[in-house]
């Protein structure tokens, strides 16, 4: 049977449901590109409970989280959440997180839903040599993401602090509508806004949850707010470029490989994966995630053979028809000669071979779309 989130009973008066990764979720309420369009142009608000959340706390968690992640933590500064990887000896990615580090010896990580089985056992494993204490708080707490414009407007409602303090990338403790919550300034759609940590609310007490979600949706409401979908995040989280894991990455692919240098720093510190990333970094690598923006009309998707004077390069991990851009976008993997930006590749899409061309991310202009636009 799915697991559920704290706020399925919403879900399941209100949308259309899908299981992924071992839950039932929303994929859409109105439509994906609604949704889509209402976080591009005002905001729209996503249950993210299946996400695992665990704490990394005692004398040892710096020199924990230094040893498992790319990213150096000491080179963070208190209060500062950052997105990294964690990699196997062989620099294959077992994850993609969101780090919070509170101080030295306090951290928190928010890892994939699919993965939270798997990521806690490698955590439990390596964290015997260190002093620390791991607590999966997952089912005991919330978490909902807030995208959009118009999110820090709307969100300042709920909250007494000066939110534009909060920079992005940074967080804090706090009361939203009266609840007490962590306000993070991230997200997953490339857009400003917020990640909201519901705390003290297990599965079978939801309602500090369900609260802050039908607070925000009826403060929205007139500014065209929606209710979105894993639909929409698919879409925008692609847009953005940013990965999927299971799809984009995994435990056979390195950041290197994956074109997520920025999440490696390295230095004296040693940890896992560090020699074949190390190598890699120096010599280079056979392949390379590229984006792509097509040419000729048609839409690619998960699978499809990516082709370059006629014979397969690489297969497209994720694609989809950008509802901002009205065209179709993608990511995949080719040799990495052909991975630079202006080169043509074709893409399969059933009886045809239909022309795209590698680009650089986010697929937008930034100017008028995401966290970066002029306002």
């Amino acid at each position: 049977m799915p697991r559920k989130s704290h706020l399925y009973d919403y879900h399941k008066d209100h949308a259309k449901l899908t299981e992924f990764s071992g839950f039932e979720m929303p994929i859409w309420y109105s439509s994906i590109v609604d949704e889509h369009m209402a976080v591009r142009n005002s905001a729209g608000l996503f249950d993210v409970s299946h996400m695992g959340r665990v704490s990394i706390e005692g004398k040892g968690a710096n020199d924990f989280i230094s040893y498992i992640l790319t990213t150096n933590p000491s080179r963070v500064r208190n209060g500062r959440a950052f997105y990294s990887v964690i990699c196997n000896e062989k620099g294959g990615i077992i994850d993609d997180v969101i780090t919070n580090k509170f101080s030295e010896s306090r951290y928190s990580m928010v890892i994939n839903a699919g993965n939270r089985e798997k990521d806690l056992a490698w955590l439990e494993r390596i964290s015997r040599n260190y002093d620390v204490s791991l607590v999966d708080y997952s089912d005991t707490s919330a978490l909902i993401a807030f995208q959009g414009p118009l999110a820090p407007e709307i969100m300042q409602k709920l909250v007494n602090e000066n939110l534009s303090e909060l920079n992005r990338f940074s967080f804090f403790e706090c009361k939203v509508n009266g609840e007490r919550c962590l306000l993070s300034r991230t997200g997953y759609t490339g857009e400003d806004g917020y990640e909201i940590t519901i705390f003290d609310t297990p599965l079978d007490r939801p309602q500090r949850a369900l609260s802050i979600w039908t607070k925000l949706l009826d403060l929205g409401r007139s500014f065209g707010v929606l209710p979105c979908g894993l639909g929409a995040r698919d879409s925008l989280r692609l847009e953005a470029g940013m990965c999927l894991y299971g799809q984009d990455i995994d435990e056979k692919t390195t950041p290197i490989e994956a074109s997520l240098e920025s999440t490696v720093t390295l230095d004296e510190r040693e940890f896992v994966g560090k020699a074949v990333i190390e190598g890699q970094m120096k010599n280079g690598t056979e392949k390379r995630r590229v984006t792509f923006s097509m040419i000729d009309q048609g839409i690619p998707r998960h699978g499809f053979e990516i082709l370059f004077s006629g014979r397969n390069v690489g297969l497209v991990t994720s694609g989809t028809f950008s509802p901002l851009l009205k065209r179709g976008i993608g990511m995949g993997y080719v040799p990495s000669p052909l991975s630079f930006h202006g080169q043509k590749l074709a893409i399969q899409i059933r009886d045809s071979s239909k022309i795209s061309e590698i680009v650089p991310v986010p697929f937008y202009d930034t100017a008028k779309f995401g966290h970066k636009r002029v306002t």
